[in-house]
């Protein structure tokens, strides 16, 4: 697979002092993250920065050297996806720790989403409600299924999606990293195409645009990455920026991979 295009762009939004939002891109190594931390004042950001840091290290240090989709025998899923697993636990424990043990950084904790490509495969793996689409042929899909309280109950049927985005509990999150010793990732596996566009962000844009014109907006913009991302914190400005905005646009290199597809849902 050639490299693939990466660009990223994070911003304060309008009413918040600082930015608790974090993300880190290797286009070299196919690797990309994205963390919205969450603590007291300034722990957010250091949880944040942790979380990416410490996982983009984790990733890059091994995922060049691996023979590429190699199933581990114990789990049934690719080696990259058990090396992405590895790294959000090792980054969960040091945020743990460090939550309990150094001075103004108690509660603090993070959400996290991390993107791996290799071949023509990506694993993507997420902790909270930091957001992952697809547009592949015009069609926008979700990648990742918000772990918040608020999706749950629409999951369920007790709440309508609209209602939902102003719903007074729309950012509590069920799952989130270094608030216990132990977390739970969701990762989904699935096949590159040829013309695929990722989007990762943290609920700053989702929470205030609409899939909709999300959809329409990297439809429009997909050939300029970083004009895209321009355009999609705009948009979460102009409806009122309410917290920290941040966008990871990944667009598929122009080869063409096997047919077929295999996507799985891998739980810890």
């Amino acid at each position: 697979m050639k490299q693939l295009e990466m660009y990223a762009m994070t911003d304060v939004g309008k009413r918040r002092q600082h930015n608790e939002d974090y993300v880190g891109i290797s286009a070299a190594h196919g690797v990309a993250v994205l963390a919205d931390g969450m603590g007291g004042y300034n722990a957010g950001e250091v949880a944040s920065r942790m979380a990416v840091e410490i996982i983009t290290a984790a990733i890059q240090e091994k995922i060049l050297q691996m023979p590429t989709a190699l199933l581990n025998e114990h789990t049934g899923f690719t080696e990259e996806s058990v090396l992405v697993r590895n790294a959000i636990l090792l980054a969960n424990n040091s945020i743990f720790r460090a939550s309990s043990t150094k001075a103004g950084c108690a509660g603090m904790g993070t959400t996290v989403l991390v993107a791996a490509f290799y071949g023509d495969r990506i694993t993507a793996a997420h902790v909270g409600d930091s957001r992952m689409y697809r547009l592949r042929d015009n069609i926008l899909s979700h990648v990742t299924e918000d772990h918040s309280l608020i999706h749950e109950q629409v999951r369920r049927g007790l709440v309508t999606a609209a209602n939902a985005r102003n719903s007074s509990i729309k950012n509590l999150v069920t799952r989130a990293l270094g608030v216990d010793a132990g977390v739970e990732a969701d990762i989904v596996e699935d096949m590159v195409f040829e013309g695929d566009l990722y989007l990762m962000c943290s609920d700053g844009l989702t929470d205030v645009v609409s899939d909709e014109i999300i959809h329409s907006t990297l439809s429009h913009h997909h050939n300029n990455l970083p004009a895209t991302a321009s355009r999609l914190i705009e948009l979460a400005n102009e409806a009122g920026g309410p917290d920290n905005i941040s966008v990871i646009l990944i667009k598929a290199p122009t080869t063409t991979p096997k047919k077929g597809i295999f996507s799985r849902l891998f739980r810890k």
